[in-house]
């Protein structure tokens, strides 16, 4: 076979393994930022369905008048620690979206929570109703991606956390852009590294910006009040302030 014909083979066969090769990355890319979501949206509805307790919200207009659960003003029930894994909790965000409704789990590791159960609750942060920083983490995209428009919270915007016996009800109060090493944003008192707390916080993290893990995007709120779920459904959630 002579140089020139061999130099021509030997073109072609790299030209094939590279289109091979853009077809494998255009797959993979569809896998990672179409199909995972579609697969984890599932389970995580699914999940929650699992659940037994967790029954959609209606929608305002179906919310008989005896259906609001009154504000409780004394210490908040809190639920037991949960094991690994575990789901103990649902949250509602009214700025994502109508029904917009995602499970916590324990543990914010990828493989153990946050790929397959949605939302991963730090396990060294409060539990909700707690004095101190109930701290979650959820992705921005792909994998259900819970968190994908967390930057869209503003102050003042409702975060509503369901156990089977109690609803929490969380107001934002600030977001900002950190670093990953800056962990003091999920400490009992957000930002102040042993400080005692005399408040209950909540605290949203996710990656920051979007398909890149540079930095953290978290927004801070604090407890208004809680509810018994037996009562009804929050007011806010039915339509009032």
């Amino acid at each position: 076979m002579s140089a020139r014909k061999a130099a021509a083979v030997a073109t072609g066969v790299l030209g094939e393994l590279l289109i091979t090769a853009g077809v494998v990355l255009g797959l993979f890319v569809v896998w990672q930022l179409w199909w995972t979501d579609v697969v984890a949206e599932r389970a995580q509805v699914q999940i929650i369905e699992d659940l037994g307790w967790a029954a959609p919200v209606p929608a305002p207009s179906e919310v008989p008048d005896d259906g609001i659960a009154d504000p409780q003003t004394g210490e908040p029930p809190v639920v037991d620690t949960p094991g690994p894994s575990e789901t103990f909790a649902t949250m509602i965000v009214p700025r994502f979206g109508d029904g917009w409704e995602r499970a916590v789990s324990e543990g914010v590791t990828r493989s153990g929570t946050l790929d397959q159960l949605g939302i991963g609750w730090y396990p060294h942060s409060a539990l909700p109703g707690e004095l101190g920083n109930f701290a979650v983490a959820g992705h921005r995209v792909t994998f259900g991606k819970p968190f994908n428009q967390i930057a869209e919270l503003v102050e003042g915007d409702l975060v509503v956390v369901r156990t089977e016996e109690v609803w929490y009800v969380y107001r934002v109060t600030e977001h900002l852009v950190v670093l990953p090493h800056q962990v003091e944003v999920v400490a009992p008192v957000p930002g102040e590294i042993g400080a005692e707390p005399t408040e209950r916080f909540i605290t949203l993290t996710s990656c920051h910006p979007m398909f890149s893990l540079r930095e953290r995007y978290v927004v801070h709120g604090v407890m208004e009040y809680w509810a018994w779920t037996a009562d009804g459904i929050p007011a806010e959630l039915a339509g009032g302030a």
